[in-house]
């Protein structure tokens, strides 16, 4: 394991005991919900389905794991989640790029009346502990904003293959097929120490820019193209 990887685990056991000292529930980061709200996540609900069809250009039928397409812009908009869509937003950092693409949910949760909570890390002794909260909830969907998270999530998401991840202006190195990206060449950020790249450009990630990243991953989702790379640059 990488010597950055290691100490990441490390803090993060840290945490987890903290955690379990406590006795109930996560005493740190932040919890909140938005959309419909009126949703009782305890219970079990339908599985979430495509409203409506991708367009032909948005990526071949069957893309090799770990394949990075690049969709016709607007080919997922026709695409909209089935009602009671349970979604949690996970994010860290108060950086410009990441407030932009968290608004971008929260406006795409609005829009589409998703139910959408949201679980925030403070510190990085609660990046893995918070992957941990987000998925205890159980939701359809778990959809990442902040560069920070990549590499706790790389740790984390190949052990619960069955839980879907959409991580947004960034993307794991090597992602599971449970793991779902939507990048650009200004965003492009892959953690395993190696930094932003240099095409990274804080400037790119625009509302229009964010708001397809969501539209689209939620898309390729939902229609089951997972463990891809979507790239929003030019088709």
């Amino acid at each position: 394991m990488r010597p950055h990887l290691r100490a990441l685990a490390a803090s993060a056991a840290t945490a987890a005991t903290a955690v379990l000292a406590a006795g109930c529930g996560f005493g740190f980061g932040s919890l909140s919900g938005s959309g419909s709200g009126s949703d009782d996540w305890s219970q079990p609900h339908p599985a979430p389905s495509a409203v409506g069809a991708l367009g032909r250009e948005f990526a071949a039928a069957s893309p090799a794991p770990e394949a990075t397409v690049t969709p016709r812009p607007g080919s997922w908009s026709d695409v909209h989640p089935s009602e009671n869509y349970r979604v949690v937003l996970l994010t860290t950092g108060d950086d410009r790029p990441t407030k932009a693409l968290v608004k971008a949910v929260e406006d795409w949760a609005g829009d589409e009346d998703v139910d959408l909570r949201t679980v925030v890390a403070d510190r990085p002794s609660e990046y893995i502990p918070s992957i941990t909260k987000a998925m205890d909830m159980a939701p359809d969907l778990i959809v990442s904003a902040g560069n920070d998270l990549v590499d706790p999530l790389a740790m984390v998401t190949p052990n619960h293959l069955s839980q879907p991840f959409l991580v947004v202006g960034a993307e794991l190195a090597e992602p599971t097929g449970n793991v779902t990206a939507v990048d650009w060449s200004g965003a492009s950020f892959r953690g395993e120490g190696l930094g932003a790249s240099s095409t990274y450009d804080p400037a790119s990630f625009t509302a229009a820019r964010c708001a397809a990243a969501i539209r689209a991953g939620v898309a390729a989702v939902l229609n089951d193209l997972t463990g891809i790379v979507i790239w929003l640059d030019q088709h």
